[in-house]
């Protein structure tokens, strides 16, 4: 007689059954190999931080304007060769770039590529030990995005198929209105865009307060001028066009009231940043009253913050930079969470040609922010940018990120201490 087997023993069955990879036998040879890992050729050989500041130039229609950006690009090559990168910016470069290149590379090296998750929670042990936020969590996003560049390669596959695979398509935003342009080029650069068929448009408002009222000009000056700013560009693109406005932590509370009264008539679709420090109390407050969405998150960098915006009804859009939050690992995390808590997301912060493989990968994804100041930089540093497709951005069928970095631009315009 045949003894049944208890539900006990044939789970510890099935485990042992795995841990022979008898279960990954069954699994596409790519995928077999891929997650049965620790291959020496996978195993991490160098990691290589650049701080950059690169002139770049702004080209708008007849607008046309010299800037500088800067950022961290990370590369990690394998054993077998195969080379990633990642980029991380909005904070400082070379902080970021001797975490990476002091801390985390001589730790980083003997280990698997292939294994995303446990070479995240190993830098969040070793660089934030007590939950930290800030410069050590910008590292961990360039690392992570440069772990999921040699994934893709290694599989031949694009990082948004992996991530899910959701759209080929994503829609976008495109961001034009810098402090430095006056009404008028405002105006025409409206124009030029929704002429394009891209009329989803976003500016800045309250840019550089601290300074500009510590040079004696007042806020309600300010805001004054940015509410007649808002309203040229609202003449200029037309009542169908779809305007944003970003208050980059300028404002308090009281201020964002009265300036929300002062825009009414403009129809914002929504303020992004509108209060110091994205306090979660007043965000949630403000949103409680406003006519006008809140949206928030593009510099956060742990999964709590993430967590308490939705928790306590803080924003109507989350706003992740997988280039920001620790890459495509923890931004597939927040994606989720917001998921569950009915909240939508976008891309804030720009960086499309990183952040578009989210977007299209997870079932959530929303617009992904097409920066003119961050365009310019991807221009200078790759050798590819996403095509447009009317609004929408097209990504690549080619592996890992789709794009490389010109080698020459990273020597050239390097930080050197």
């Amino acid at each position: 007689m045949v003894r049944r087997m208890s539900k006990r023993e044939i789970l510890r069955s099935a485990g042992s059954v795995a841990g022979a990879g008898i279960a990954s036998a069954a699994l596409p040879a790519f995928a077999a190999e891929a997650i049965g890992g620790g291959q020496s050729a996978d195993r991490i050989s160098r990691v290589t931080a650049w701080p950059l500041r690169v002139p770049c130039k702004i080209e708008l229609g007849s607008y046309v304007r010299d800037i500088q950006m800067g950022g961290t690009i990370v590369e990690v090559e394998t054993n077998g060769g195969i080379v990633g990168h990642g980029f991380t910016a909005i904070t400082n470069s070379e902080i970021v770039a001797a975490a990476v290149n002091l801390v985390a590379a001589p730790r980083l090296v003997g280990e698997d590529a292939l294994s995303r998750s446990a070479v995240a929670q190993q830098l969040h042990q070793l660089l934030t030990p007590r939950a930290q936020t800030g410069h050590a969590q910008h590292a961990i996003a360039a690392i992570d995005i440069a772990l999921w560049d040699i994934l893709g390669k290694r599989l031949g596959q694009p990082i948004w198929r992996l991530l899910g695979g959701a759209r080929a398509l994503v829609p976008s935003y495109t961001t034009f209105g810098m402090a430095y342009m006056e009404r008028d080029e405002l105006a025409e650069a409206a124009r030029h865009l929704v002429r394009e068929g891209r009329p989803r448009l976003k500016m800045v408002v309250a840019a550089n307060a601290a300074e500009r009222i510590a040079n004696g000009q007042s806020m309600e000056q300010i805001l004054a001028e940015d509410a007649e700013r808002i309203r040229a560009v609202r003449e200029a693109a037309g009542d169908e066009a779809v305007l944003l406005i970003d208050g980059n932590h300028g404002l308090d509370e009281f201020e964002t009231r009265r300036f929300l009264t002062r825009i009414a008539e403009f129809d914002i679709a929504f303020f992004e940043e509108p209060i110091s420090g994205n306090d979660v109390r007043r965000l949630a407050d403000l949103r409680r009253q406003s006519t006008v969405p809140i949206a928030a998150g593009q510099n956060e960098t742990h999964i709590r913050r993430f967590r308490d915006f939705l928790v306590h009804d803080a924003v109507d859009v989350l706003q992740l930079n997988a280039c920001i939050c620790g890459g495509y690992t923890a931004a597939q995390e927040v994606a989720a969470l917001a998921r569950a808590f009915g909240v939508p997301i976008d891309n804030g912060g720009g960086y499309a040609e990183y952040n578009m493989h989210l977007h299209a990968g997870v079932a959530n994804g929303g617009l992904v922010e097409w920066h003119l100041g961050s365009v310019a930089l991807g221009k200078v540093l790759y050798d590819r940018l996403p095509a447009f497709e009317g609004d929408r951005l097209r990504l690549p069928e080619t592996s890992g990120l789709g794009f490389s970095v010109n080698r020459e631009v990273l020597q050239e315009y390097a930080i050197r201490g």
